[in-house]
């Protein structure tokens, strides 16, 4: 599906179905560096069970026309606005990783609106190494090698994959190397500079669930759960066996914790 926002080409994957304005939408929201295709099985699984889904491509990944935004409150308004143009009244929103970061900053601008929200490979505060964001600046392989490095679970690593044949830190990569090293470069700044969350968490009124990876090495489970506690009605969900990557690592154990909020 396209969509223009503030005069620019938007892409969003739909599920295989056309959305629907009428029906709950279903909101989903990627990483830094990745774009909607993380999202394949959910946003299908969604899309033909009474849900309009939205994954949007941010600007600068995917589908959507750039440059990349700079900063997260940045993004959860370009994300609110993308949500009315395409007509959406009411929305529950997932979000991975720097996904995860604009998903609660809208939800805590857009209380009417939000009415679920889940986190997934979640920390408030995502701090990036000095040689990560050199390496992106410069449009460096390094960059991708240290991020697909630290994506996935021992399972993962090693082969052991929900369908036989699947090779999930080489599909990583080739879905890193199709961003541009400026979109990424701006995604990893962002991340670093957001001090939000706390901040943003405290206006959130949704039901919202915390979805984490008991072997992610990017953003540790303990540390997700450690601010969940922090939030009323908050619930965590702790998939074992499982980094970073957990829609793709475990497709469906991700689907059916995400049915409990979405």
């Amino acid at each position: 599906m396209e969509l223009r926002v503030r005069g620019k080409r938007v892409f969003a994957g739909t599920g295989g179905r056309v959305f629907d304005p009428a029906l709950p939408a279903a909101v989903f929201l990627h990483g830094a560096g990745m774009d909607h295709t993380v999202w394949a099985l959910q946003t299908r699984s969604f899309a033909h069970h009474g849900r309009s889904v939205l994954a949007l491509d941010l600007p600068g990944h995917g589908g959507s026309e750039g440059p990349a935004l700079s900063g997260i409150p940045e993004m959860a308004e370009w994300v609110l606005e993308a949500l009315r143009v395409a007509g959406a009244r009411k929305a529950r929103i997932a979000g991975h990783s720097m996904g995860s970061l604009v998903a609660l900053e809208a939800a805590s601008h857009e209380r009417e609106m939000v009415e679920g929200l889940a986190l997934l490979g979640f920390v408030p505060e995502m701090g990036v190494h000095a040689d990560l964001l050199d390496a992106a600046r410069t449009g460096a392989h390094a960059a991708l090698d240290f991020m697909v490095a630290w994506s996935f679970g021992a399972q993962a690593r090693f082969g052991n994959t929900p369908a036989p044949g699947l090779w999930l830190s080489g599909e990583a990569m080739r879905l890193l190397e199709r961003s541009p090293a400026a979109s990424l470069t701006a995604d990893l700044l962002s991340c670093a500079a957001y001090k939000g969350a706390a901040e943003a968490a405290a206006r959130v009124r949704c039901p919202t669930l915390f979805l984490l990876g008991a072997e992610d090495r990017m953003t540790p489970a303990a540390k997700g759960r450690a601010f969940a506690e922090r939030m009323a009605g908050a619930r965590v969900t702790v998939l074992p066996a499982v980094g970073h990557m957990m829609m793709i690592e475990e497709p469906v154990a991700t689907l059916a914790a995400l049915k409990t909020v979405l």
